[in-house]
């Protein structure tokens, strides 16, 4: 889960890193109060976790007089779709030069990644593109708790001493916060030192009850619900939506849609020993989907039955069109009461995919 800056500020500051002095506002009306309190130029911040806000319209400038309506302009306003309901008020830094530093997990070497970088800002991805020498990469094994200095030295060569002790706070906050990215961009350089102008912090989902949030913001609504329930679940872009109990087979469904010229609208595996009321959740949420015209259903029962899996399907009461393929433990009891109530049923996976596909 992505935190929003002002969140991250605060856990960089509790690491002893540099930054700017600030306070988050959710009503315009209190911008006044905050600029005098920080006694000069101020620039405000969209509070919403979408990137490239900066060219969106999402940071704004302003003086002491020009801060009321500055504030009513940004809240006014949606980045990339999103309202702006959080605005973070900061003092205005002066800058005398930019540098970039993230923390990320190398995913193909299981290490830790540092990455530095001379030049930060707005226009680093165009930096990352056009000339990736500049952008310096140290890996670190996950089993060491510090950076070691010589690999300090190595990746913030030529830049300010103060650095070396900036990548490891950062390096020990990305450890314990259970980070997948920790990133200050720009990192910049004041009269008064070292400071980090933006943060971006991204909590690894496994671990956000260790870290004590409850909620994880990154996902939809109906995501939000599939974990609730247990399922796993991901959102696509067909109109058919899919139930299956078993990631192989929930994916070979998929394979078949396509194979067949349909387009799935959702993944959803409800898992093994499926009861009634927990097929009736999954096919409420795929149904609840607005691009969904048609679900298909496709189970095998272990140690999943399908009598419960079919008087689930019924209690979901669901408009759309539900296909079904049942196979293993009471196959025949789950059968019979479907199709005593109109269902379709079919012998084969196939079978009902083509009829699904067939149904738009």
């Amino acid at each position: 889960m992505r935190l929003l800056e002002w969140e991250a500020k605060d856990i960089f500051r509790s690491y002893g890193i540099p930054v700017p002095e600030g306070r988050v506002i959710t009503d315009p009306k209190k911008a006044e109060e905050i600029c005098s309190a920080l006694e000069g130029d101020v620039v405000l911040k969209a509070q919403v976790d979408v990137g490239g806000r900066g060219k969106e319209g999402g940071v704004l400038f302003a003086d002491p007089l020009s801060v009321a309506d500055t504030a009513e302009t940004l809240f006014h306003r949606t980045i990339k779709g999103v309202p702006v309901e959080r605005v973070l008020i900061e003092e205005r830094l002066e800058i005398l030069h930019e540098y970039y530093l993230s923390i990320t997990i190398d995913r193909s070497s299981r290490e830790i990644l540092l990455l530095f970088s001379s030049e930060g800002g707005v226009d680093i991805e165009t930096l990352a593109s056009e000339r990736p020498d500049e952008i310096r990469r140290i890996a670190i094994p996950p089993i060491l708790s510090e950076v070691p200095a010589f690999a300090i030295r190595e990746l913030a060569r030529g830049a300010p001493r103060e650095i070396g002790s900036i990548v490891s706070r950062l390096y020990r906050l990305f450890r314990e916060k259970d980070a997948v990215l920790a990133e200050i961009n720009p990192l910049v350089l004041t009269p008064r030192g070292l400071c980090a102008a933006d943060a971006k912090l991204i909590v690894d989902d496994n671990a956000l009850q260790r870290q004590g949030i409850s909620v994880n913001r990154s996902l939809t609504r109906r995501e939000q619900e599939a974990e609730r329930h247990g399922f796993s679940y991901v959102e696509l872009e067909g109109d058919i939506g899919v139930i299956g109990n078993g990631a192989g087979l929930t994916m070979a469904t998929l394979d078949l849609i396509a194979q067949a010229g349909g387009r799935a609208a959702n993944f959803l595996d409800v898992g093994g020993g499926a009861e009634r009321e927990r097929v009736m959740h999954a096919v409420r949420l795929v149904a609840g989907m607005p691009s969904v015209r048609v679900i298909l259903v496709n189970l095998l029962g272990g140690i999943t039955r399908c009598d419960e899996v079919a008087h689930g399907i019924l209690d979901a009461n669901v408009p759309q069109k539900i296909f079904v393929r049942l196979a293993g433990t009471n196959e025949e009891e789950g059968r019979r009461i479907l199709a005593e109530k109109g269902y379709r049923m079919f012998d084969t996976m196939e079978q009902a995919v083509y009829a699904a596909v067939g149904v738009r």
